[in-house]
């Protein structure tokens, strides 16, 4: 049998003051929606134990003592990575012996869960460092330089890759049906390259870059997409462009074409994906192009321009007024990886 839902503590508080008030157990059962019995009940124990708070249950005591639970606690914050097994033999040898399943359920009733560590980009001390002067010097600039600002980025689109999750509605053991799966080839089926950019006004133009990019070929691309995307999105005087710290984008002839270009660029700390918000529109492309399940390389580039396009002005304008939050977090974090 399912377990039942248990009562909110106003809604047995509210059944004991219609039963004050003179109501039958009846009347306040359709009043409220509920069982007879469950009425009944909550009003014996109130006239019985004159509460409606939860008694203390009878149950099996702990197999871990308050101490062992700190013990273990104290250990997997201390060192996330320690297994299971590692903590059943660390009691064992305290004189406790309890199973795997104990240890989780012990460490969940601490608020502490195992899931899977995520994978972020290595930051060394000097990463790390530079990533906070920048959140620092930037936290208080006002929102309208964020406003001002072109993010650019390249990145990669796979045909029949993990672009994105899926969920879908299915009966049991119906997983295997066509309409429930998503189909996969071997090596990924291929993919194509993208440079685009964006502003809080909207999404800038969207290239396919069909070589290996090299130095050359970035200079190429910003010299005829980024002043016509700057146009487009009607960017005020001074606006300042925004690349991260890719060789290509840091090689000595390409700093000079910027300058002999005139062009502002944002000092950017490297190793930083999670202070781009263009990480985030790549991500909502990416979602858009797997649902519509583009079946090979030319229906993938075409689908990609057109959900590029669609993108709402209004979500780039979000994702710049996001970037506060972002130094915010980062500066908390002490300079490491944020959620962004």
């Amino acid at each position: 049998m399912a377990k039942t839902k248990e009562l909110s503590k106003d809604t047995r508080n509210r059944i004991v003051d219609l039963h004050q008030a003179g109501k039958t157990e009846s009347a306040i059962s359709k009043q409220l929606g509920m069982k007879k019995s469950t009425v009944g009940a909550i009003i014996r124990k109130w006239k019985t134990y004159k509460t409606t708070d939860n008694l203390p249950r009878s149950g099996a005591p702990r197999k871990i003592s308050p101490r062992g639970v700190k013990m273990i606690t104290r250990t997997v914050i201390k060192n996330p990575r320690t297994t299971r097994g590692d903590l059943v033999n660390d009691l064992q040898r305290a004189g406790t012996k309890v199973t795997k399943a104990t240890i989780s359920n012990t460490l969940r009733r601490q608020g502490l869960k195992s899931c899977s560590a995520r994978r972020v980009p290595l930051l060394k001390p000097v990463h790390v460092r530079a990533r906070l002067k920048s959140a620092r010097e930037h936290l208080d600039d006002p929102e309208e330089d964020w406003e001002n600002v072109i993010w650019s980025d390249e990145t990669k689109i796979e045909l029949f890759g993990k672009n994105s999750t899926c969920r879908v509605w299915r009966r049991t053991n119906a997983e295997l049906h066509p309409k429930n799966t998503i189909p996969t080839v071997k090596h990924g089926g291929g993919n194509i390259m993208l440079w685009s950019c964006f502003s809080a006004k909207g999404p800038g133009r969207l290239i396919r870059v069909k070589e290996r990019m090299n130095g050359a070929m970035y200079r190429e691309i910003l010299s005829k997409n980024l002043l016509p995307s700057a146009r487009a999105l009607k960017m005020k005087r001074g606006w300042v462009f925004q690349h991260d710290n890719d060789p290509k984008h840091t090689a000595r002839a390409t700093k000079e074409w910027l300058r002999k270009k005139h062009f502002k660029v944002l000092e950017w700390p490297s190793q930083s994906p999670d202070l781009n918000p263009v990480e985030n529109l790549w991500r909502e492309l990416k979602i858009r192009v797997a649902q519509r399940q583009p079946q090979n390389i030319t229906a993938l580039e075409e689908i990609c321009m057109e959900e590029w396009a669609k993108l709402p002005a209004t979500v780039c304008k979000n994702l710049v007024a996001t970037y506060r939050k972002r130094l915010t977090s980062v500066i908390a974090n002490k300079g490491y990886i944020t959620k962004y």
